[in-house]
């Protein structure tokens, strides 16, 4: 008898911890519900880049319309001696921002910076040159498809990917082909066109009459040097050329 008066308390523990325990979640619950409604307290950032804004901020945008996101991909991969490993990235800085500026109803999530760049195990492509990062392609899409959905369930209607390299491309627009099949209130759009070098080197040679010179196999480039040094001279190494 003794013994289970020992145990009563114990027994009895579960009892008094369960409503508890629920009561503290119903509380949370309902103070972030509350917290949703709250109205931002300082005038909104200047900015279309999602990481850079606060949530009220997102959300406040959302609201005022803007529900397209565009989701940049580039890349960590050898570039030839005088680019940096980063050189997608630093394109889609400034590329993505003037999209979404453009546009008017949008704004960019951050730049995927690692995506396919060729085998890892048995190094192709990229993968053979010191610096380069690579992703399989089903870790790609997947990291692709998280990112989209996470957009989505905040209210962003249209998803567009661009994507700064080509092996980013066929991720890119089966990641968005199998999103519409599954979505009903969204929209995935992959983007070819903002990969299309040869239009970009066409309208440079008929509008600005710079003809691009003949490829040295540095895996470099006018366009590329010129995009880059918008964002930031030193990854051309200008100042050492």
């Amino acid at each position: 008898m003794r013994c289970l008066r020992g145990a009563l308390p114990a027994l009895l523990l579960p009892a008094v911890l369960v409503p508890t325990l629920e009561a503290q979640d119903a509380e949370r619950e309902r103070r972030i519900r509350e917290q949703l409604g709250e109205p931002r307290p300082i005038a909104a950032l200047n900015s279309v880049w999602i990481e850079e804004l606060t949530w009220m901020e997102v959300r406040d945008a959302l609201a005022a319309g803007k529900t397209t996101a565009i989701i940049p991909t580039g890349g960590i991969e050898q570039n030839g001696p005088y680019l940096a490993t980063g050189k997608h990235n630093y394109v889609l800085q400034t590329a993505c921002e003037e999209i979404a500026r453009k546009l008017g109803d949008a704004l960019c999530a951050p730049i995927v910076k690692l995506v396919p760049e060729g085998d890892i195990e048995n190094p192709s492509g990229h993968m053979r040159y010191p610096g380069t990062i690579s992703l399989r392609q089903e870790t790609f899409r997947m990291l692709l498809s998280d990112v989209a959905r996470s957009l989505a369930i905040h209210g962003f209607r249209d998803i567009v990917f661009i994507g700064d390299s080509g092996g980013n491309q066929a991720g890119m627009e089966a990641t968005a082909g199998e999103l519409n099949r599954r979505w009903t209130d969204a929209r995935a759009h992959y983007i070819p066109e903002y990969y299309d070098k040869a239009a970009v080197v066409e309208w440079m040679e008929r509008e600005l009459g710079i003809v691009q010179p003949v490829d040295e196999g540095l895996h470099d480039n006018y366009v590329i040097t010129a995009e880059m040094m918008i964002a930031d001279p030193t990854t051309v190494r200008y100042e050492q050329r």
